[in-house]
C-alpha cells in the first residue's frame, strides 16, 4: 500500500493550495482523509471523507478546506482556501479499509495506512 502526497508548497496568507493523495495497493478502501503536525504540536484531524462521498472538517478549516477524491484516478484531494499561518504543517495523507463512524473521521487511530506527507508553509 502506498499513499503519496504532492503540492505543498509556501504560500502567502489568504492564499489558497490544493493537496494531491495519489493511493496504490488498496482494492477497497472505506475512508480517507487528511491529518496535519506542526512542529512542537498534536496532530490534528484536517478532513475525513466516506466512501459514499460524506464529509467531515475539523472546526479550524470548517468553510476553508474542502475534501474530494476521485475514485477514477485512485487520487485524494485537499482544497485549501484563506490559508493562515497556523495552517502552516506536515500533511498526511491516511486510509483504512474498515469501517469508520462519521464522528470517528478525525481520529488517527482509525486508520491503517498514512503517506508521507507534504509540507505546507504560510509565513505570517
Amino acid at each position: 500500500v502506498r499513499l503519496v502526497e504532492s503540492g505543498g508548497d509556501s504560500v502567502q496568507p489568504g492564499g489558497s493550495l490544493r493537496l494531491s493523495c495519489e493511493v496504490s495497493g488498496i482494492s477497497y478502501e472505506t475512508c480517507m482523509g487528511w491529518f496535519r503536525q506542526a512542529p512542537g504540536k498534536v496532530r490534528e484531524g484536517v478532513a475525513g471523507i466516506e466512501r459514499d462521498g460524506s464529509t467531515t472538517y475539523g472546526s479550524s478549516v470548517q468553510g476553508r478546506f474542502t475534501v474530494t477524491k476521485d475514485s477514477a484516478k485512485n487520487t485524494l484531494y485537499l482544497q485549501m482556501n484563506s490559508l493562515k499561518p497556523e495552517d502552516t504543517a506536515m500533511y498526511y495523507c491516511v486510509a483504512t479499509n474498515t469501517t469508520v463512524p462519521d464522528v470517528w473521521l478525525l481520529l488517527g487511530h482509525m486508520y491503517d495506512w498514512w503517506g508521507q506527507g507534504t509540507q505546507v508553509t504560510v509565513p505570517s
